[in-house]
């Protein structure tokens, strides 16, 4: 069905603006649109809403689609939706803050404002600065202990003492790999220095002086707001909504929940150095230093191949950089359950945008680079949008891979080596404190003791091999539990494996601690 939304007023109000000042032009604009409503109908997309800046003046804000497949109310520009990490720049953000007044310093040593914190090696501990948190540059690979946090009970300060237990994969200051936890123990040190929480530094110095009314950092203040984007995913090629997840306890590191018109007035402050309607929140070398290269990403030749013209990939303080069409571009995206969002900046032509989108796709890439094309003038036309549906096609053809081979190697024809009853228990380990296998109707069930929704059943699948699958996360596909017999033949250890690009199972290092006394 295709999505037909008039444009709001603002888009009629901004063109007379744009034709006195000719960056972007309207037709730009108009071009820009057409593109989005297309890609909507082209990507099986609920909904998105979309907003440009130019120095300090909203060009353009839309909403297109629907906010949810059920009451398919449309989407505007003040709809909410999850921007998850791109709430990171706002944690760098209240870490500059603070040092512009002089509460602390960036390279201060991240134990003098947290003693608790702690890393696998003892030198990282004690060498480890704020100014390492917030630039991916601790040794952890990319999302490693995000299951601490993902969907559990544990609070901010117990998930950075669990990080001490996250075996590093680089060096310290080695190699870019992207964590959560450390942003997380960032927003510790701010209510550490700050005196208030990060959520409340966040509110009353971010959100509120930039008019980020409708804006929260809570899940269940969505209760008390109208308007608000539901998220959505795909279950066998089929668009499923989603309920919200709580994210508090991750928080600085992406709980925000914006709208495209709330979070143009964020780029705005970031385009004109810190000032917004004439407050200065940050002063303009803080913005510069924000915006300016750390740690670097590589810039592979499949990278240039694909993308043209670039030349350096890195991470800032909150933002990710690199270079387009001879421009400066400072970007980030964000990733929830049932969300995508991009914000982009480049200070040279002194516009920013933001695209936020209501499911679990890839939309907003694509989109992302027809918009620089656009806005930058590229006469080198690219349909974006259509290079990356064939290869999300190509992608879904071997989104089950893992699973395939393990079927072929699969043994049908053998039992488990015990009794069901031998292989509950308690298992857990340092980094995740019990997992509580435990028979339901003549079937072990697996239940993750800190995160509620982390419950399955577990199927045979051979040998002390079972099936596992979280009805609760139909985004995650179907993975395999093995247990592991001593020499004595009893259960001693067990293994989670889920084929994924965010979740490491294998991580947890799951032994067995305490069984299950038989009814």
């Amino acid at each position: 069905m295709r999505l037909t939304i008039k444009l709001t007023a603002v888009f009629y109000l901004t063109i007379a603006w744009i034709n006195l000042t000719a960056q972007p032009a309207a037709d730009q604009i108009r071009q820009l649109d057409a593109y989005f409503q297309q890609a909507l109908i082209d990507w099986d997309m609920p909904g998105m809403s979309f907003a440009i800046v130019h120095k300090d003046t909203v060009l353009f804000a839309k909403g297109y689609g629907v906010t949810d497949i059920i009451t398919r109310q449309p989407v505007d520009e003040h709809t909410l939706f999850a921007v998850a990490s791109n709430t990171k720049a706002f944690t760098a953000a209240a870490i500059l803050m603070l040092a512009e007044e002089n509460k602390l310093q960036l390279d201060d040593k991240v134990v003098s404002h947290l003693p608790y914190f702690a890393l696998y090696d003892p030198y990282v501990s004690q060498a480890m600065t704020i100014r390492d948190l917030l630039t991916h540059r601790s040794g952890l690979k990319t999302f490693s202990g995000d299951l601490i946090w993902y969907g559990s009970t544990y609070s901010r300060e117990e998930i950075v003492r669990k990080a001490r237990f996250l075996k590093p994969q680089y060096g310290f200051r080695e190699q870019f790999g992207y964590s959560n936890i450390m942003y997380i123990a960032a927003g510790e040190v701010v209510a550490s220095v700050s005196g208030m929480s990060w959520d409340e530094f966040i509110q009353t110095r971010i959100l509120d002086p930039l008019g980020m009314k409708r804006s929260t950092l809570h899940v269940s203040d969505l209760v008390l707001r109208d308007n608000v984007a539901q998220p959505h995913t795909y279950v066998n090629g089929q668009l499923r909504a989603i309920p919200w997840l709580d994210w508090d306890n991750m928080g600085p590191a992406g709980s925000l929940i914006s709208s495209a018109s709330e979070m143009a007035n964020w780029l705005r402050m970031n385009l004109n150095e810190g000032n917004f309607n004439g407050l200065q929140l940050l002063i303009p070398s803080r913005i510069f230093e924000m915006q300016t290269a750390v740690t670097p990403l590589p810039v592979t030749k499949a990278f240039i191949n694909r993308f043209p013209g670039t030349h350096f990939r890195s991470y800032g303080l909150g933002w990710s950089l690199m270079d387009y069409q001879g421009r400066k571009i400072v970007m980030h995206n964000g990733g929830y359950d049932g969300m995508i969002s991009q914000t982009l900046l480049i200070p040279e032509e002194n516009i920013g945008f933001v695209i936020l989108t209501n499911a679990l796709s890839n939309m907003y890439y694509p989109l992302m680079y027809k918009t620089l094309d656009v806005l930058l003038n590229n006469l080198v036309e690219t349909d974006w949008s259509s290079q990356f549906l064939e290869r999300n096609k190509k992608a879904e053809e071997n989104q089950n891979q893992w699973m395939t081979e393990q079927q072929q190697v699969r043994q049908t024809k053998t039992n488990p080596s015990l009794p069901l009853s031998e292989y509950t228990g308690i298992f857990g380990s340092p980094i995740y404190d019990s997992v509580k296998i435990e028979i339901e109707n003549k079937q072990l069930n697996l239940q993750m003791m800190r995160s509620p929704k982390f419950k399955g059943i577990l199927s045979h699948w051979h040998y002390d091999t079972f099936e596992i699958e979280f009805p609760l996360f139909p985004s995650l596909p179907k993975g395999l539990v093995s247990f592991q017999l001593d020499r004595t033949g009893k259960v001693n250890a067990m293994e989670i494996y889920i084929d994924n690009p965010d979740f490491d199972f294998t991580e947890l290092e799951l032994k067995k601690v305490v069984p299950i006394k038989a009814d």
